[in-house]
């Protein structure tokens, strides 16, 4: 099993300052259950790529020279062979102050996103590709996979070679094929332990809280073993607390720019109206946070049902309480249903609502997510209509505390003028079967428009 990592930084053969590794020779470690070889085949300005091969003693794993680690399965297996948990070991063996981000030589490097490549192969993946990219898309990676052929020729159903590519921290990247690897194996040559709890929090840590997929993460990581798992969920909800609040523990510039205008209160009123007059009766809101319009919707009588998917359990906790689900003096049982899900991949639990909204949610993903999300809600769900809001960048220039070019909250990966705006939602509307109105939100401005837009889908196909 092989991992390789390349940049194009320039000067590329920086990265062996980052990994700790001279590129002109190859340093082994040994490791209980064989040994890691990192060198490098390619060290040149304008690419630099490193390798860590591990050469697994399968017969000492059999004779039980690996019981060091912990090995469990004695019989003829994959283990010598395909990515596992034998690669994250090799990591924190060979690579550990890279994994830290710690650089003696190269510190504002070892800090600053580069451009980075890391080719991963054979990867067992339970789950397939759409389990891949789960784990990996969120995160920024762009993905790519290729099966590995079989005896016979043929792909595997279960091997693949993964190859990731983006801008990000060396040691984000190292940390992330260290959790996510084993997840995706679904298995470990070692047992499992408390210990590993400190460990999925250590290299978890600014990225796994906030992870769509975060309660499948850990589940596997720990081997399915429920009171571990319920020990790291809850130790993970405090960071999940502290991001949102931001470095002090205040509100976000969002909230304080736009409260003095009253902007939220209006986009869910806009928002309630529009699903009125539109006559939805049943109305998925998707990336529900706290549940502000659900609470808002559920006063109303022409609301049959609705349903809240977010990613976040704290939030979908709070929505929880705030709605007094199951609660005296709550709605009746299953009148609001709340459910823990990415909206990038397809979920058949709201697939009956005749109307899904998307309140200030599109411009917290990744660009490159965008036509995920686009498939799954225009392309598969399809309902009769779909009610998208988000902030009017031209607008910015009139909030005097916004500097140049900033975004209004430190989550948000884009923000788009009217203009770009129009034209995404535009050619969703010809590539599905839709119609679409615009309509603005807050006060006008004659020469900016108003602070938030909104697009209004109607399916005519």
């Amino acid at each position: 099993m092989y991992l390789s990592i390349a940049t194009t930084h320039n000067p590329a053969t920086d990265l062996g300052f980052l990994l700790h590794k001279h590129p002109d020779r190859v340093h082994e470690t040994a490791l209980s259950f064989g040994k890691a070889l990192l060198f490098y085949p390619e060290a040149k300005p304008e690419r630099c790529e490193a390798v860590l091969l591990l050469e697994i003693d399968p017969v000492g794993l059999v004779r039980g020279r690996g019981s060091a680690e912990g090995v469990v399965d004695q019989y003829v297996n994959d283990r010598p062979y395909a990515a596992s948990s034998f690669l994250s070991v090799a990591l924190i063996r060979s690579v550990k102050t890279a994994m830290a981000g710690i650089s003696k030589d190269r510190p504002e490097l070892a800090a600053a996103p580069i451009a980075l490549e890391a080719r991963i192969s054979p990867l067992p993946a339970r789950g397939g590709e759409a389990m891949v990219r789960q784990l990996f898309e969120p995160l920024g990676w762009t993905v790519q996979v290729e099966p590995v052929p079989g005896p016979d020729g043929a792909a595997s159903p279960r091997y693949l070679t993964l190859t990731l590519s983006g801008t990000a921290r060396l040691s984000a990247l190292l940390n992330h094929i260290y959790v996510l690897v084993p997840v995706l194996d679904d298995d470990k040559h070692y047992w499992v332990g408390e210990d590993e709890v400190a460990k999925l929090l250590a290299h978890g840590e600014g990225w796994l809280g906030g992870h769509p997929a975060q309660e499948l993460i850990v589940r596997r990581y720990l081997a399915h073993q429920r009171s571990l798992a319920r020990q790291a969920l809850a130790r993970l909800v405090p960071e999940e607390a502290s991001e949102e609040a931001g470095p002090e523990g205040v509100v976000s510039r969002e909230d304080v720019l736009e409260a003095p205008i009253r902007l939220h209160d209006q986009r869910l009123a806009t928002v309630a109206a529009t699903l009125q007059a539109k006559g939805a009766r049943v109305i998925a809101d998707l990336g529900c946070g706290e549940g502000k319009l659900l609470s808002l919707l559920a006063r109303e009588r022409w609301v049959e049902r609705l349903v809240g998917v977010d990613a976040s359990t704290r939030d979908l906790d709070r929505a929880q309480r705030r709605l007094k689900l199951g609660q005296p003096g709550g709605p009746p049982e299953k009148r609001i249903t709340l459910l823990h899900g990415a909206l990038t991949y397809r979920d058949r639990r709201w697939a009956e609502a005749d109307a899904a909204v998307l309140v200030e949610v599109i411009e917290h993903l990744d660009p490159a997510r965008l036509p995920a999300l686009t498939r799954v809600v225009f392309g598969e769900a399809r309902p009769r209509l779909v009610v998208v809001t988000t902030p009017n960048a031209d607008y910015n220039v009139l909030f005097p505390t916004l500097s140049a070019g900033a975004f209004r909250h430190a989550d948000h990966r884009f923000e788009w003028s009217r203009a770009e705006f129009r034209a995404w939602a535009a050619a969703i509307a010809e590539a599905h079967g839709y119609e679409v109105e615009f309509d603005d939100i807050g006060p006008v401005d004659d020469r900016h428009g108003a602070p938030s837009q909104m697009a209004v889908f109607t399916r005519t196909a």
